[in-house]
């Protein structure tokens, strides 16, 4: 019986060692050894552990380069886990912190992507997947915040390796927005609130004047104006889109097919 106990002792004990070895003892760790353990988790795609050891590393040494790089990569990190306020808050805090960094730019485009993906998460997966949902047909707030920040990036650095993929989604935002206001004037349209409907596509027309939404802001603005039978504003909006579009699909040789066309595709 005492042999029994003995032996399940030193087990016990044993078993204790093992364990004591696999939970690392961070009091002695060096700011160099947080940091790689930080790499390591978030390169594994552990990004919860990742932050929890950045945020670790920088309470307990505050200062110096690598402190204000695990500062970065906290923000990388919230991004990375599907938490795009968080991400925000890290970036915002890295510019107001080192706004002359060399790597600030960066900063900015982990806040832009943050915003650019916003509000998407596991409702992202099934609106873009399952259920397809159009972005522009989101809240537009986080498209204009993530334009707006990518437009000051490459402003603040033109020669930024991230400035090129930040004018693509520049320009893709844009022709967000103008599409927010197209399926708005839609919505009016379809209301007959033909005023409402009317100044939703003339801001899309003048905001966004280079975005392929123009064509059917045009042929909204058209619609609209008819049917309050302002037939001056009607008749510019026409020339202005068939000099624009003159091979728009709104616009075919015969109004009664083009109106056609046009109600059909709204159905649907």
């Amino acid at each position: 019986m005492l042999h029994s106990l003995a032996l399940f002792l030193v087990l016990g004990l044993s078993a204790c060692g093992l364990l004591s070895d696999r939970t690392d003892d961070q009091t002695d760790w060096s700011v160099n050894k947080f940091y790689s353990e930080a790499r390591e988790k978030l390169n594994d795609g552990s990004y919860a552990a990742a932050i929890k050891l950045y945020e670790t590393l920088e309470s307990r040494y505050p200062y110096g380069r690598i402190a204000q790089q695990a500062q970065l990569e906290i923000a990388y990190a919230h991004y990375k886990n599907d938490e795009p306020a968080s991400a925000i808050a890290a970036a915002d805090r890295f510019i107001k912190l080192h706004p002359n960094h060399a790597n600030v730019d960066y900063a900015y485009y982990i806040k832009g992507l943050a915003n650019f993906n916003e509000g998407w998460g596991m409702l992202g997966f099934l609106l873009k997947g399952p259920f397809k949902q159009d972005m522009s047909e989101r809240d537009p707030k986080a498209s204009y915040e993530s334009f707006e920040v990518f437009k000051e990036l490459v402003a603040r650095f033109p020669e930024s390796k991230y400035a090129a993929d930040s004018r693509q989604r520049m320009a893709y935002l844009l022709n967000l927005l103008a599409m927010g206001e197209i399926h708005t004037a839609r919505y009016y349209m379809k209301r007959k609130a033909y005023i409402a409907a009317a100044n939703r596509a003339q801001n899309a027309v003048k905001e966004y004047p280079p975005t392929p939404a123009t064509e059917e802001a045009l042929y909204i603005m058209i619609r609209a104006y008819e049917a309050l039978e302002m037939y001056d504003l009607r008749d510019d909006a026409e020339r202005v889109m068939r000099i624009n579009f003159p091979n728009s699909i709104f616009l075919a040789e015969l109004p009664e097919v083009g109106a056609k066309a046009w109600w059909e595709f709204w159905k649907n």
